[in-house]
């Protein structure tokens, strides 16, 4: 396959074109995974000041009982949409719901204990420990196995 980049000054969102011989369920299923990907950066707060931050900087976001919290390597920023919402906006290859309080970076995960019974605990850059709940389990292990995010689903 051959891939090529265009920068185009002032774009706001990438935008990518396929262009193919004939269709194919491959051909789909790439069109599809790549409308999935959300690039966009996050809208967060720490006290008045409003920031736009990369994605990919979050270890996780988690409810906290005020709201929502985005946690970076280097702090903790309130944001304003509902886990679910979020869910929406983020780069589904990247981030998986763990329970339902809490979204992890898949990217930022440094190491799996799966030896405690019936959970297990993700270490995100080395220090931040999250959980997964049961109800999560069969999901993520899923997940972890194949080296890939999947799509939405309970279990």
């Amino acid at each position: 396959m051959e891939v090529e980049v265009k920068l185009e000054q002032g774009r706001q969102e990438p935008k990518v074109v396929i262009l193919a011989g004939e269709d194919s369920p491959e051909l789909r299923h790439l069109a599809d995974s790549l409308s999935k990907l959300a690039l966009g950066p996050i809208l967060v707060s720490r006290g008045e000041e409003k920031l736009l931050l990369p994605q990919g900087d979050f270890l996780r976001f988690y409810a906290d009982g005020k709201g929502v919290s985005g946690q970076t390597a280097g702090d903790i920023y309130a944001v304003r949409l509902r886990l679910y919402e979020l869910e929406e906006k983020l780069d589904s290859t990247r981030f998986v719901r763990i329970s339902n309080s809490e979204i992890v970076n898949l990217s930022r995960v440094t190491a799996v204990d799966l030896s405690l019974a019936g959970t297990i605990c993700m270490t995100l850059d080395g220090t931040v420990r999250a959980y997964v709940s049961r109800r999560h389990v069969k999901r993520i292990r899923e997940t972890l196995r194949s080296g890939r995010r999947i799509d939405h689903e309970t279990d």
